[in-house]
């Protein structure tokens, strides 16, 4: 399970091999052998103790600043990789190998879109002919993406161009299915200039630990990516394996809007856009491990979507090793 900390003024210590919380005058302890993840979202103090105790159980300690982003972590130093997974994924970087390896991820990314908003829009009859016709233009650029050859110079930039095109049209038909009081104009980042935003880019936040985690854990190189550019500490692989799971975050944040959970109490307005508050954090985590806990079948196996990322890294780890 993941242990999340948003109250200001949680204090973390050990006491008798267990993790002790301490909020005001409740204390708590929790046994390590039943968490995988420590979040903290907002001001405390965690002890040495701690961290050691985290580090001996394999417990990954994420810091996620206010729009949800990781701002920092801290886990075990023991680099689960062959030298051989690095190398191949440096030489893939350079050659069509890679490009047509991140080329699936988008067209798989499309595909997960679409599906989506054929499943909401079965049900609301009114908005059909406008969901058909941006669906159309969607499914439309997914084609120009299957047949874009590798060759091209500008193959990067066209991979980009299409995918940014598809993805805007997809928000515009989840803009489309929302009640008029969250509607928003398009994808905006920090800050989020609407609530659906504010709610979005944390989810997006908790899923880059996600996949860098799962990385690191399979033996990949965060850094070393095939579509995003390579720049100084940018970890290029993680802004492309990303892609394959967006859709998760996606449909958590759109079923909080669409059964109305959502409401004023949940997010602050700044002065340049919306943030998440405690409560906003707290709803949004709840409906995730609803989500995340379910058994799906995946590959040849059933398992719960939580571990569904470290299998993705580890099955294309594997790959590359061939």
């Amino acid at each position: 399970m993941d242990l999340i900390f948003t109250t200001p003024g949680t204090y973390l210590s050990v006491k008798d091999e267990m993790i002790l919380v301490t909020v005001s005058d409740n204390k708590t302890k929790v046994s390590p052998a039943k968490v995988d993840r420590l979040i903290l979202t907002s001001d405390g103090v965690i002890t040495t103790a701690v961290i050691n105790l985290c580090t001996e159980n394999n417990i990954d300690i994420i810091i996620l600043d206010k729009y949800g982003n990781p701002s920092g972590r801290f886990w075990h130093c023991r680099f689960g990789s062959l030298t051989t997974i690095r190398r191949r994924q440096l030489e893939y970087s350079e050659i069509d190998k890679g490009f047509e390896i991140a080329k699936g991820w988008i067209v798989q990314k499309i595909l997960n879109q679409i599906e989506f908003c054929e499943e909401i829009s079965k049900n609301r009859t009114l908005l059909q002919d406008d969901i058909t016709a941006k669906l159309n233009s969607i499914r439309n650029n997914l084609e120009s993406l299957k047949n874009l050859e590798c060759n091209s110079e500008t193959k990067i930039g066209n991979i980009i161009g299409l995918e940014g095109n598809s993805s805007r049209m997809y928000f515009e038909i989840l803009n489309l299915c929302l009640s008029d009081r969250f509607k928003f104009s398009g994808r905006s980042r920090q800050p989020a200039e609407d609530p659906f935003n504010a709610f979005l880019n944390y989810a997006y936040g908790v899923l880059y630990s996600e996949v860098e985690k799962a990385c690191i854990i399979a033996g990949l190189d965060p850094y070393i990516g095939f579509l995003h550019t390579d720049n100084y500490n940018k970890k290029s692989l993680v802004f492309d394996l990303i892609e394959n799971f967006r859709i998760d975050a996606d449909k958590v944040v759109f079923r909080l809007f669409s059964k109305k959970l959502v409401n004023s109490s949940m997010y602050d307005q700044l002065k340049a856009g919306y943030s998440l508050n405690k409560e906003g954090k707290r709803l949004l985590f709840d409906e995730r491990s609803k989500y995340y806990e379910k058994i799906v079948r995946y590959g040849n196996k059933n398992i719960a979507r939580s571990n569904i990322v470290q299998a993705f890294c580890h099955r294309f780890a594997n790959e590359l090793l061939k």
